[in-house]
């Protein structure tokens, strides 16, 4: 077998690297620029103890710009908050209150508490955000439909708006 010569020179040396000649010259695409890193400032923790009076530093008072007034602006109205009456109309009765709503077939359970509720009725259900009058077209207990119901009953009424656990019903007098 060849045995390969060894280069002479210095040991230990690099060897120097032809230059390499480019044919076609291309377009730098513009180097990255690195952005720095910006961490929030972590605001200071309130002592446990107040500061002593001796060390307290004296605080500016910051002045305060006047601001002037703008005359197109319009003045803010508050507008008053519906509240529930204490009592309801002298045509209505109390008659029982809402346990439970059911949004796709818009059926509201109830819980009669006095008085008797037939198909046909004009009902008044109000609560929170709820406010509204309708007849009763269907009356069901235990999946069955009934025309009548009476107190201590549970019973599910198709009702027109949407209706909130809570909501108190009151039987319209005619």
């Amino acid at each position: 077998m060849a045995t390969r010569k060894k280069a002479k020179g210095k040991a230990g040396a690099k060897r120097k690297k032809a230059p390499v000649t480019k044919a076609v010259t291309r377009k730098k695409a513009p180097p990255i620029r690195k952005t720095r890193i910006t961490r929030k400032k972590v605001a200071k923790k309130k002592p446990l103890r107040p500061p002593s009076p001796q060390k307290a530093k004296p605080t500016a008072k910051a002045a305060v710009k006047p601001t002037r007034a703008n005359p197109l602006a319009q003045p803010k109205v508050s507008k008053p908050t519906p509240s529930l009456p204490a009592q309801p109309a002298p045509s209505e009765e109390r008659i029982g209150i809402v346990s439970h709503y059911y949004s796709h077939p818009s059926v509201a359970t109830l819980k009669l508490e006095s008085g008797t509720l037939r198909v046909g009725d004009v009902i008044h259900i109000r609560g929170h955000t709820t406010d509204f009058s309708q007849t009763v077209e269907s009356l069901e207990v235990n999946h069955a439909a009934v025309t009548e119901v009476s107190p201590n009953d549970d019973f599910g009424l198709k009702v027109v708006e949407h209706v909130r656990q809570h909501d108190i019903v009151f039987k319209v007098r005619s």
